[in-house]
């Protein structure tokens, strides 16, 4: 079974629902002996950072999935915010993260996009940079749905799976052991989204 983690913010209904088409075990839940059982977790998450790493401390989350994931090595997938609150720090309130990975959240640098606009919305394709099973059996160059004002940097890039280009190239989705996070909206991609989740119910 698959936990998606309700610390108040993300499209918690779109992922389950995904989720159901796949056929896949889910529940959205904030009890820490689900998310315990669980098999899987999945930190969703749309919105400022601070107001995210706000609401993980004032329900006793953070330190659970600190056990959960750096201790007892669950398997987690972020999704936007939520994989960003797995870096060290964020520019977007200037405050720590999760600290999971060796990268930092910040803002995107408007001197490289030109015309381009903040927040960058929409389609974009990714290119993947490293075999990986969470973006196994997916076409070259796919397509995800984006929605951000930051993105990761990350100082150890062999994290990185794959890149996004909007006006520069930035990581838009990583893995760290058992810790795995997209920029892009899974649940919002269709087709290419629905694999990503079904290939991390795999792993």
């Amino acid at each position: 079974m698959i936990a998606i983690i309700n610390y108040g913010l993300g499209n918690l209904s779109s992922i389950l629902n995904m989720h159901k088409r796949l056929g896949i075990d889910a529940v959205i839940t904030a009890d820490f002996e689900v998310l315990e059982k669980a098999s899987k977790l999945i930190l969703p998450g749309v919105g400022h950072f601070k107001k995210g790493m706000d609401n993980l401390k004032a329900s006793g989350l953070q330190q659970f999935l600190d056990k959960q994931v750096l201790e007892n090595k669950k398997p987690i997938l972020g999704i936007c915010l939520g994989a960003q609150l797995m870096t060290k720090h964020s520019e977007e309130a200037n405050i720590s993260g999760l600290g999971w990975v060796d990268a930092h959240t910040i803002r995107f640098q408007q001197q490289k996009l030109g015309n381009l606009r903040v927040p960058h919305m929409g389609w974009g394709d990714i290119t993947i940079t490293a075999a990986n099973p969470l973006l196994k059996n997916l076409p070259e160059d796919p397509s995800f749905y984006h929605v951000h004002s930051y993105h990761f940097n990350f100082t150890e890039p062999t994290e990185v799976i794959a890149t996004t280009r909007y006006g520069y190239e930035f990581a838009s989705a990583f893995q760290k052991n058992n810790i795995y996070g997209t920029q892009f909206h899974p649940e919002k991609s269709h087709q290419y989204g629905m694999k990503v989740l079904e290939n991390f119910s795999k792993l």
